[in-house]
């Protein structure tokens, strides 16, 4: 990290405009535990793209990750206080949405969900369930299949909605019709939550089939070795 701290000073040296590379230097601060250095660095990244919501998130999730949570929490509020007129719904409703304030989250992504297309079910359905409305969050991600067609990300979120209902093979089904889709973002994740819906299921030799042919694909995942230690033993 101090390397890359260094790099980030020279580029920022000679190109003292790069947002990209003050946003960067601010994650590297935060593993260096330079806490007020990152704060600066995030400050100027947002000075630069006030209106880069995408951004703004990153920057939250990144100070969440180091138990700054709370801090990071001001960038959104900042935002929302801010709203330039072409804050659209879907951008407020995935502010609240992380600040905690689920009934605001979903007011606005009710209204923006026709216009943001998966992305937007998807933060509406999660902010559902984390009131604990499963069922109609999964009402929300049948919702979108059924008007838009297939999509990989929604049947892994339906998925994992249903896991929480307890029903484990329409939760199995959605991974499984998720993974048949190509050019797949969550393909691993699909796989993953695959096995775990078949070990609910009871069907160990199976999800431990799989999970042998996921561990040749994703070699380097540590979660899913410590799974077929347990999944060796039933």
């Amino acid at each position: 990290y101090a390397e890359a701290l260094s790099c980030y000073n020279a580029i920022l040296a000679l190109r003292p405009e790069e947002k990209d590379a003050y946003f960067l230097r601010g994650n590297v601060r935060m593993e260096l535990m330079d806490y007020s250095g990152a704060k600066e660095d995030f400050d100027k990244t947002i000075s630069m793209e006030p209106a880069n919501y995408d951004r703004i998130i990153e920057i939250y999730e990144c100070m969440e990750h180091f138990g700054m949570g709370d801090d990071g929490k001001k960038y959104l509020q900042q935002a929302l206080e801010r709203k330039e007129k072409h804050m659209t719904a879907y951008n407020v409703g995935r502010m609240y949405y992380y600040l905690g304030e689920y009934q605001q989250a979903y007011l606005a992504l009710e209204e923006a969900k026709d216009k943001g297309g998966a992305e937007s079910y998807l933060y509406l359905g999660k902010a559902y369930e984390a009131t604990g409305d499963y069922n109609y969050a999964a009402s929300v991600y049948n919702g979108y299949l059924n008007k838009y067609g297939e999509n990989a990300s929604v049947y892994n979120q339906l998925g994992l909605c249903e896991m929480k209902k307890k029903d484990y093979a329409k939760a199995l089904e959605a991974f499984q019709k998720g993974k048949l889709l190509t050019d797949n973002e969550v393909l691993q994740s699909l796989s993953f939550n695959e096995i775990v819906a078949y070990e609910y299921l009871s069907e160990y030799k199976e999800a431990l089939r799989l999970l042998e042919q996921y561990i040749k694909n994703y070699p380097d995942d540590e979660t899913a070795k410590r799974e077929r230690q347990f999944l060796s033993t039933r």
